[in-house]
């Protein structure tokens, strides 16, 4: 496989040729997903983002999945909240990795999201992230991990990104202790 091209992380996504889809089964799950593009963003990995339906598009789905692979996605980042069948379709219908976000919903907080992602069946793996914000997040982050194994430039962004992660921990300081 050819080593892709890290793009400045100011640069336009759209600009180069996506190597992770972003997908989330509606608009309204932005709000989470805006988590996994940030992260991206900051490494300078081509990426593209979609809203595409399990239920009220599943055409357009299976057109995405059969063609990621062909297109060059290594990885697809999928969101999805209640029913949260997005991430396990795609794994159905590509060979690129698919990452899991279960999406917080209304009445359940996102647990039916988790559990409807997580537990898919032997032989059609997604690997699940937590729900929200840090599940987007560290998806994207996962993803930058496997795409750095063979990218020795992302590989530096990631240890870089780690040691500074490191710093900050090692800066905190715990308020001091009041007696009353």
């Amino acid at each position: 496989m050819a080593e892709f091209q890290l793009t400045d992380a100011t640069d336009n996504p759209g600009a180069a040729n996506p190597i992770v889809g972003i997908i989330m089964g509606s608009s309204s799950d932005w709000d989470i997903m805006k988590n996994a593009v940030a992260i991206l963003e900051e490494f300078g990995v081509p990426h593209e983002m979609r809203v595409v339906s399990a239920h009220r598009m599943p055409l357009d789905m299976v057109e995405y999945g059969a063609k990621a692979a062909g297109r060059g996605l290594r990885a697809i980042i999928a969101g999805a909240g209640g029913a949260a069948h997005l991430p396990g379709m795609m794994a159905a219908l590509t060979p690129v990795p698919v990452f899991g976000v279960p999406v917080p919903s209304r009445y359940l907080r996102g647990e039916d999201s988790l559990l409807s992602i997580v537990q898919m069946p032997k032989g059609v793996p997604v690997a699940t992230f937590a729900i929200g914000e840090a599940g987007a997040a560290n998806a994207a982050l996962h993803a930058i991990a496997c795409l750095a194994m063979t990218n020795a430039g992302l590989l530096e962004r990631l240890e870089s990104y780690r040691a500074r992660q490191t710093e900050a921990a090692r800066a905190m300081v715990v308020p001091p202790h009041v007696t009353l």
